[in-house]
């Protein structure tokens, strides 16, 4: 009697630790959960389905590896229970996970093992049809978008004849991606909305329904459609803040906030969020450095170079320099390309053949769409500051014809304001004007408020340009209000220098300065500028000192800018 009950105090351990582990689960406690579960099955094997719990509780609080071996322990506990088609959806976790990790190799070996069972058993069944989706996604990597269009529609067969919601969800994205490819914007956002609306009715798990909203959000980002991405950024900040434990996602879910506070003008909370998506996806939520002895760290790597890129851009526009310069290394030491965003940073700090040059071999590779008309845009200004007035025409060309193409509003914006800046330069003025306007409109309608005052600086340049300047004044009034709100300290100090009349600052300015000044907008340093000129360093100083005190400017930068908006050079 005295010995039994010491051997039956583990097991009823076990068995409370279990029924507390399944209960926070089910209330999506994944933090409490996984420590339950853990502690069940350190007294005992757990059953395959506890063992899927807890695989995705230890997914959810950001332990990878611990995740991937209980998922590989269920798919083993499965196939020794004869049990094929479980055993296969825990391999497609697996392979998915490898995969958003990089781990190509190893994603590999799995995926030629789970189709080989399928193939052995010759059995159809939803995890054939996941599989069949992995597939689609690798075709679609690799540009073989027949292929995967046919993967994707086998899977959509067999999600149909199962009825399985994960399927669905998983072949309807599938689906979508490969229409969006193929250039049909209309199916492809009727398809991302279908899938987000499944992913709340059906019996889905709630790593399939993060991989939805994330998949969503950059996909309504590459067809350019900023409502629909803003609406689920919103659907998926509030998704992530109802389960504080959960760490995957909740990166990404910053990223995509910390990009859409920016272009609404929230630029103090975008900052914040791109800070805190910076911590989160490098460290982990609540350590500034990788916790010492976890097993996994970061949690979610492969969005961490996006959120640098977006800290840097803020840092940017908010005259931020060094810091800008930093967090664009990082975003490129992580995997994220730094431009066009550096080049315009280069631009920002007078070094515009840097710029130009940067620009020039963006628009030789090839981009995904929103990134092409991104660097066409930075192009056209670049190019535009370097007074090669015929590249900028070219690439403020390309993207006006992305605008004619798909007509949105985000695409409108950015082609209008391309070819309003080139008209500008060209002297177009009433050209200029209408294409300006246009453009005006579709950054209002987006609700983007810094990109529209930037336009209302062109416009005051257009009215000036056709002698008005009390219309001039009007549109930099409205324009300074915006970058005095948003504290964009660059604007501003254009602005300041578009202030003084063109024809006071010739005035003021004697033959050798305007040389400097044009030296300075051409990016040389003091000392080249000594050299071209064959005078000495001071001289030069002394130079740059007059030119700055004469027309009222704080910096190089400003100088440059002002060079080139009133025509100094």
């Amino acid at each position: 009697m005295s010995g039994g009950s010491p051997r039956s105090a583990p097991a009823a351990n076990a068995s409370v630790l279990l029924r507390t582990g399944r209960a926070a689960y089910a209330r999506h406690d994944w933090a409490e959960a996984f420590t339950h579960l853990s502690a069940a099955d350190a007294h005992g094997s757990l059953s395959c389905g506890d063992l899927e719990c807890l695989a995705i509780s230890a997914f959810l609080v950001g332990r990878d590896n611990a995740s991937t071996d209980f998922w590989t322990r269920a798919h083993h506990e499965y196939l020794n229970a004869r049990d094929v088609p479980r055993a296969v959806r825990c391999a497609f976790w697996i392979i998915l996970d490898l995969l958003t990790r990089g781990e190509a190799a190893r994603a590999n070996g799995w995926l030629a093992r789970a189709q080989r069972l399928l193939d052995d058993e010759q059995i159809d069944c939803p995890g054939r049809g996941l599989i069949l989706v992995l597939q689609a996604r690798l075709r679609l990597r690799s540009g073989d978008v027949r292929e995967a269009n046919d993967f994707a529609g086998q899977a959509a067969e067999l999600a149909s004849r199962f009825d399985d919601s994960e399927l669905a969800v998983f072949s309807r994205l599938a689906r979508a991606q490969v229409e969006m490819r193929t250039g049909d914007r209309a199916t492809a956002v009727t398809l991302f909305d279908e899938v987000m609306v499944a992913t709340t009715v059906g019996d889905v798990s709630p790593i399939a329904i993060g991989v939805v909203y994330c998949a969503v959000i950059e996909g309504c980002a590459l067809l350019f459609d900023v409502a629909r991405a803003r609406e689920w950024t919103r659907m998926l900040t509030e998704w992530c803040d109802s389960q504080p434990d959960m760490v995957p996602f909740r990166g990404q879910c910053l990223v995509h906030r910390a990009e859409v506070m920016r272009l609404s003008g929230d630029w103090h909370g975008a900052l914040k969020e791109a800070m805190r998506a910076c911590r989160w996806l490098t460290h982990g939520p609540d350590a500034p450095h990788p916790a010492a002895g976890q097993d996994d760290a970061p949690p979610f790597r492969y969005p961490a170079g996006a959120a640098y890129y977006q800290l840097a851009e803020l840092h940017r526009v908010r005259g931020e320099l060094t810091k800008a310069d930093e967090a664009y290394g990082q975003a490129s030491r992580l995997g994220h390309t730094p431009e066009p965003g550096l080049a315009l940073l280069r631009l920002a700090e007078g070094q515009v053949a840097a710029a130009a040059t940067a620009m020039r071999r963006m628009l030789e590779q090839r981009q995904n769409p929103l990134l092409r008309a991104h660097v066409l845009a930075a192009a056209t200004e670049v190019l535009l500051a370097a007074g090669d007035r015929t590249a900028a025409r070219e690439a403020a060309t390309a993207l006006a014809g992305m605008a004619e193409e798909d007509d949105v509003p985000y695409l409108r914006a950015l082609g209008g304001q391309a070819l309003g800046s080139v008209l500008l330069a060209e002297s177009d003025l009433h050209a200029a004007l209408a294409a300006l306007r246009a453009s005006w409109t579709s950054w209002q309608e987006l609700q983007a408020p810094y990109e529209a005052a930037r336009i209302r600086v062109l416009l005051g340049l257009c009215c000036r340009g056709l002698g008005d300047e009390d219309a001039a004044r009007l549109e930099f009034d409205a324009a300074g209000l915006v970058f005095e709100r948003l504290r964009a300290a660059p604007d501003l100090a254009r602005l300041e220098a578009l202030a003084l009349p063109a024809r006071r600052a010739r005035a003021g300015l004697t033959r050798r300065e305007r040389q400097v000044m044009g030296l300075i907008a051409a990016g040389r340093t003091n000392r080249a500028i000594a050299e071209e000129l064959a005078i000495s360093e001071r001289t030069v100083d002394r130079h740059v000192s007059n030119i700055l005190t004469k027309l009222g400017l704080p910096s190089r930068t400003a100088a440059t800018a002002y060079a080139y908006e009133h025509g100094l050079l």
